[in-house]
């Protein structure tokens, strides 16, 4: 099978992914081996790409929003059925049995896994999943708008709820890309204001084209104090304007796993009045599932820009560059 891998973590316009060919993986107990259709291409495959995430294992091939058919069940599997649609997610398993765990809160798993970081992810014509981890998913959506929803949705939905933002809030997201553009969505519906601010004129326009509030730059002061805000772009000097511009009580929350370094804090300016600063660590399978029912509530709309199975260092590089809108799709399958 064909698959593309991280040769050498660099900058991405040093191609530091390239294809291979190597033999398919076999489903274990409890696991699926899936015919890929389309991947969803996500910020956090670049930083792989790039390093800025370490690597977990040599040559790992990226990409968790994988959406695809049951090729093969392996021993005991009974979730799913061979033919059957399915979709994997950034959380590829955990091990059930710590404190966090046992809590509920298995994305904090002391022993996570992660697809396309420590086991295989799905640019790459097949890949092998637990298929505790896997997604049933709506019929509601074609196999390229629904990729998106796998981890940009996702994520986006627990950074949303994270914010504890009051019916009829006021939310402003930092930068506007494939995750930003959705929770905007699922904000809106739940009657939130949402100011965007973002320095991409394509991503603006977007914004304005689902009906949001107001539209700003990224150093932009929204015109209205807020009662939650969301740091999508990875820029760690975006986070003291955004907690300035909360009002009282306000929280600010990071949605991605990789961040710049954050300037120096003023406490009076930047927390004081009870305002908060929060991460978000990988989501729980309640997450996802609580996701893409809401998504296909509401009627989400995903912006995908399209792109073929022989483009992927394409894809990454455009992401890296903000040369397209919403979210990039990998059509592994034709």
């Amino acid at each position: 099978m064909r698959v593309w891998e991280v040769t050498e973590p660099g900058p991405i316009d040093c191609t530091p992914l390239r294809m291979a060919e190597r033999p398919a993986g076999q489903p274990g107990p409890g696991e699926l081996l899936i015919k890929v259709s389309v991947c969803g291409v996500c910020r956090t495959d670049l930083h792989i790409a790039e390093g800025d995430l370490t690597p977990h294992r040599p040559r790992a091939v990226p990409g968790h929003e994988v959406v695809g058919t049951v090729e093969r069940l392996g021993l005991g599997s009974s979730r799913f059925e061979v033919g059957e649609r399915v979709g994997a997610a950034w959380l590829a398993s955990t091990c059930g049995l710590c404190r966090f765990c046992r809590l509920g809160h298995e994305n904090l798993c002391l022993a996570p896994r992660f697809t396309g970081w420590d086991v295989d992810g799905g640019f790459a014509e097949l890949m092998v999943a637990d298929e505790r981890f896997v997604y049933h998913l709506p019929v509601a959506f074609d196999d390229e708008q629904v990729a998106p929803l796998l981890c940009a949705g996702i994520i986006g939905y627990r950074a949303l709820r994270r914010t504890e933002l009051p019916p009829g809030g006021r939310l402003g997201l930092y930068g506007f890309g494939g995750s930003a553009h959705l929770t905007a969505q699922v904000a809106r519906a739940e009657g939130a204001a949402v100011h965007v601010l973002t320095r991409s004129p394509e991503d603006q326009a977007l914004a304005r084209e689902l009906g949001v509030s107001s539209v700003g730059g990224a150093s932009d002061v929204p015109p209205e104090p807020l009662d939650a805000a969301i740091l999508f772009a990875p820029v760690g000097t975006l986070v003291p304007g955004a907690l300035a511009a909360l009002d009282r009580g306000g929280t600010l929350v990071i949605a991605g796993i990789h961040l710049s370094d954050v300037p120096v804090l003023n406490y009076e300016r930047h927390l004081f009045e009870e305002r908060s600063l929060r991460s978000v660590t990988a989501n729980t399978r309640a997450d996802g599932e609580a996701f893409l029912s809401i998504a296909e509530r509401i009627g989400i709309r995903p912006t995908t820009r399209p792109y073929s199975f022989a483009e992927v260092d394409r894809a990454l590089a455009d992401l890296s560059h903000d040369r397209f809108s919403g979210a990039a799709v990998i059509r592994v399958r034709t």
